[in-house]
């Protein structure tokens, strides 16, 4: 297993006890439907950890792979003007989260930032999400995504 991705097993377990199954694929998940592709699950199966920036704040948003983030509604989650979200810096994502854009997980970051969960992922019984790097995924049930993550679940989606 890449180190990255027994890196976040193990904070998973340690922080959560909750032990991920781990999943690698040489040929990558970066995208949702790569990921969707590579699992055999529906695209709005993967739950896509989009990283924005709200006005200098990060803010991690768990989306469905099937949607795409609406800033407008997130800056209304976060209270801010509408042009004051958009996509955070890659270099910002790391040092903040402590992952790298395509492997970060929904929880288990460097540091505490608000965490939103798509609404749509509660209609599944299993999701997947990104387990530390672009070619690693784990299954999850949105109820335990959503209480491991602290998310608030909401509908922030174009």
């Amino acid at each position: 297993m890449h180190p990255r991705a027994e890196e976040f097993a193990a904070r998973a377990t340690e922080r959560y006890e909750f032990t991920p199954e781990v999943t690698e694929f040489d040929d990558g998940t970066k995208t949702a439907a790569d990921a969707a592709a590579a699992v055999g699950c529906d695209v709005a199966q993967i739950a896509s950890s989009i990283v924005v920036d709200a006005d200098g704040s990060l803010v991690v948003c768990v989306t469905s792979g099937a949607n795409r983030v609406d800033m407008t509604r997130v800056a209304d989650l976060v209270g801010g003007p509408a042009d004051s979200v958009g996509m955070a810096d890659a270099g910002d994502i790391r040092e903040t989260v402590g992952w790298s854009i395509g492997g970060v997980p929904p929880f288990c970051h460097d540091a505490a930032v608000p965490v939103y969960m798509d609404e749509t992922l509660t209609d599944f019984e299993t999701v997947w999400a990104a387990a530390g790097t672009p070619e690693a995924v784990f299954p999850i049930d949105p109820d335990a995504l959503r209480d491991l993550s602290g998310a608030t679940v909401a509908d922030f989606t174009e």
